[in-house]
């Protein structure tokens, strides 16, 4: 039976640690090579860049040198690219540092030219025959990562304690890796010296991209970086823990250790969906502190479900997403297009500066502009994703309010052409009275120049008199004042014919006679009175003029009576008989106060006809009060 050899724990860190680097900095390499329009300025490209190409070399280096005898040529010269890529890292480093803060890049020169000589002593090592790789170029990198930890933390003050905290581990790392690694180069030390000397590499490409971390693939690599890592390190600690000990203790019971191996690999494999889960979270929420972009998008739709005016959306989604993407700068406009409109993404994300579309469904549409970020922010994907969402939820809302507006916008002027129509139908209402009582009055006129013509002089200056009060009044309101002096006015023209046959008392009360009521809606009732009670009766009758307030059903009404001892009883019992004045009080009432008013006719002790318009006070004094504000502005 074949039995696999007990692996070295040490080579097993070399082999496990450098395979993970080659595929991290591989990894890296191809996406900046894929995303290469959104991951950052220029700068920043070739910074990423060259941190994949130093670690790749590095990486892929040493896991070729320790297959190869150390003693053989290649070795050595293998040995000589992978050291000087591996102190080109710091270097790099030092120059995400200082990009970040915009600093002068006095320590980057400094750092490279560190680099520069160590690279040059491993390669004169090389060439002379002494030791590669050269102990004093590990020295040289040792004293130099420390010194440019110390004057990065005197330069930059404006980064924060957990920035700070993760290029100053990082480095602090490196230094203790080639101080390791000037008495330590073989691999026959212990795994966790074969852990700081020879893995150096990896805290240092997660300082630079912590650095870098904005622009919107590296939360991805992150996740994945971070989640290769943890499966290595809980693999090798399975190993370790378990896995040796157990595959030494089955040796001497002759259980396959390739058995034990394979238990623990599908293992591992189970535990890898928790693995990229913790790996989410460790990058969300310790690594890179971004917010819970879920309760974010809520809480914002639940503001801007509340918002009733279409550019306050816009506006609320700016000053938003610039105070939780910390931008210097935010702005919204109004565009009636959108070039290439088919082809344009919700979110336009350049790097320097995102703007996001807010597509309703007609134009304009809604241009948010974001841009300046704090130490050069870049979006990331899950955060690109929620502005896609919030765009949509911004623009659903817009084309509701639209609808809305539109919705009142149509009620308004159907309104106003309602208010027109009934103000058309009001004044030709209004001109049939004033022909039919002039009709009226100049046969009065005409009688008297037959049979008084003394009258008839003083009757024509009643009617000029009357006819200028109408005609003078164009408003649709008088108070009841006014048209009691209109009714006088009348009652006078007519007296001049009836004689003593006819008899007038008015009684309303001063407090009532300042109210508004509809302009000429009593002289139809007067001219009936005359008309169906007192022209009817040889000796005449009496007209009363009344007006009081009275409660009906827990409501007041201003009630105006005007009655005759006349003979009515035909008008009563023949509705159909009411003349063009009745029909036209009717209708009035009913286009002002909506049902609220009424005209009664009835018989009252079989001896007096009234007609009585009842019209709520309420609507009175509010006609009243209304009209006299628009008499003071």
């Amino acid at each position: 039976m074949l039995v696999v050899e007990q692996l070295n724990s040490s080579l097993l860190v070399n082999w496990l640690g450098f395979s993970v680097g080659v595929a991290l900095y591989a990894l890296l390499g191809w996406m900046i090579f894929r995303h290469r329009e959104s991951s950052g300025g220029k700068q920043v490209r070739i910074l990423l860049f060259l941190t994949s190409v130093l670690g790749l070399i590095w990486n892929a280096g040493e896991l070729a040198a320790i297959t190869l005898d150390r003693g053989s040529e290649n070795y050595l010269f293998i040995s000589v690219l992978a050291y000087s890529a591996l102190g080109f890292l710091p270097s790099v480093v030092v120059h995400s540092a200082q990009l970040e803060n915009g600093q002068r890049p006095i320590l980057t020169w400094i750092a490279y030219a560190i680099s520069s000589i160590a690279a040059g002593l491993h390669l004169s090592a090389y060439v002379t025959g002494d030791s590669v790789p050269s102990s004093t170029s590990l020295i040289l990198l040792t004293f130099g990562a420390v010194s440019l930890t110390a004057g990065l933390l005197l330069t930059n003050f404006r980064q924060t304690i957990e920035r700070k905290a993760v290029w100053v581990t990082s480095l602090l790392v490196f230094a203790v890796s080639s101080l390791h690694l000037v008495s330590h180069r073989g691999s026959g030390s212990s795994w966790p010296i074969e852990l700081i000397a020879h893995q150096s590499s990896l805290p240092l490409v997660l300082a630079i991209l912590y650095q870098n971390y904005r622009f919107a693939f590296a939360d991805i690599f992150l996740k994945r970086a971070v989640s290769l890592i943890l499966l290595a390190l809980v693999a090798f600690g399975l190993y370790i823990a378990v896995a040796g000990p157990l595959t030494e203790a089955a040796a001497g019971l002759s259980i396959p250790s390739t058995a034990i191996i394979l238990v623990f690999w599908v293992g591992t494999a189970l535990l890898f969906p928790a693995i990229v889960r913790f790996a989410s979270w460790l990058v969300d929420v310790a690594l890179l502190k971004r917010s819970d972009y879920d309760t974010f998008f809520h809480e914002l739709a639940k503001r801007i479900d509340e918002c009733e005016s279409t550019d306050l959306v816009p506006a609320l989604v700016a000053n938003a997403l610039a105070e939780e993407f910390s931008a210097g700068s935010s702005s919204w406009r109004e565009v009636e297009y959108v070039r290439n409109e088919t082809r344009l993404n919700a979110v336009n994300n350049t790097g320097e500066y995102v703007e996001t579309c807010i597509r309703t469904v007609e134009s304009p549409f809604y241009l948010v502009h974001l841009g300046e970020f704090a130490g050069g922010r870049r979006l990331l994907s899950q955060e690109i994703a929620m502005l896609e969402m919030l765009a949509n939820r911004a623009a659903r809302r817009i084309d509701a309010l639209r609808v809305v507006h539109e919705r009142c916008e149509r009620e308004f002027k159907e309104q106003q052409f309602s208010r027109l129509a009934a103000e058309a139908q009001l004044t030709a209402l209004r001109a049939q009275i004033n022909p039919h009582f002039l009709f009226n009055a100049l046969t009065t006129i005409g009688y008297l120049i037959q049979e008084a013509p003394e009258k008839a002089l003083q009757t024509l200056l009643q009617l000029t008199k009357l006819l200028r009060r109408v005609l003078n009044s164009t408003d649709e309101f008088a108070t009841l004042d006014h048209e009691l002096q209109l009714i006088k006015s009348y009652l006078e023209i007519e007296k001049a014919r009836f004689e003593e046959r006819l008899r007038v008392s008015v009684n309303v009360p001063d407090e009532l006679q300042i109210l508004e009521i509809p302009t000429l809606i009593l002289q139809p009732l007067v001219e009936n009175a005359i008309k169906h009670g007192i022209s009817a009766k040889k000796r005449g009758g009496e007209i009363a003029i009344r007006a009081s307030v009275e409660r009906e059903d827990d409501q007041e009404y201003l009630c105006i009576t005007v009655s005759d001892t006349g003979d009515g009883a035909a008008l009563l019992e023949r509705p159909e008989s009411r003349g063009v004045g009745l029909r036209n009080i009717e209708d009035r009432l009913l286009s002002y106060y909506y049902g609220e008013a009424r005209l009664e006719l009835y018989r009252h002790r079989n001896d007096e006809t009234r007609a009585v318009i009842a019209i709520p006070m309420a609507r009175v004094r509010g006609e009243s009060r209304m009209r006299k504000e628009v008499a003071i502005i």
